[in-house]
């Protein structure tokens, strides 16, 4: 695991790698100020769920919506727990405010999204190319880490330091 990680620091300085943890919910527990500043549906106390289903200018920031929505759901469907009440509740709202999250559940597309990428339009730095990495937090199988960055070298990687930067000025 150390060797992993210190692989990571080498191919994205952690000052460029944006964290959080979430529940399997998708409600987010804690961000570090990249995270934050990368995107307002990483901020504590966040649905993301339910800002990428319901909130319009989630479709705008994800230039990639249709594709990472369907990501997202399918990575629910992975950690569903037919018992799970609190999940059947946020199963059932997102189906009715949502006709997207309705087709895509019932697809029952089942995937994780530990290694995906994705894209957005950052209203401060431009159009980001992100590597997505998620991790079960070991003793507590509700929760995981993600991490954002972007392939070093690369225009992305360049934007996603230069907003580390602006964030650290603000």
């Amino acid at each position: 695991m150390k060797r992993v990680l210190v692989q990571a620091q080498e191919a994205a300085p952690l000052a460029s790698v944006s964290n959080s943890l979430t529940t399997k919910y998708s409600d987010v527990l804690a961000a570090n100020r990249l995270a934050r500043t990368l995107s307002p549906d990483l901020a504590p106390g966040v649905n993301r769920l339910r800002v990428l289903f319901t909130d319009r200018a989630a479709r705008e920031y994800h230039t990639d919506w249709q594709r990472y929505t369907a990501v997202a759901v399918a990575h629910l469907r992975a950690q569903a727990d037919t018992g799970d009440q609190r999940l059947h509740a946020l199963i059932g709202e997102l189906s009715v405010k949502s006709d997207r999250f309705r087709h895509l559940w019932g697809r029952h597309d089942v995937r994780s999204a530990k290694d995906v990428t994705f894209r957005v339009r950052h209203p401060r730095v431009g159009p980001l190319e992100l590597m997505v990495e998620k991790f079960q937090v070991v003793g507590a199988t509700e929760l995981e880490t993600m991490l954002l960055h972007a392939e070093p070298g690369t225009s992305s990687a360049d934007a996603l330091t230069l907003l580390a930067s602006l964030d650290t000025t603000a």
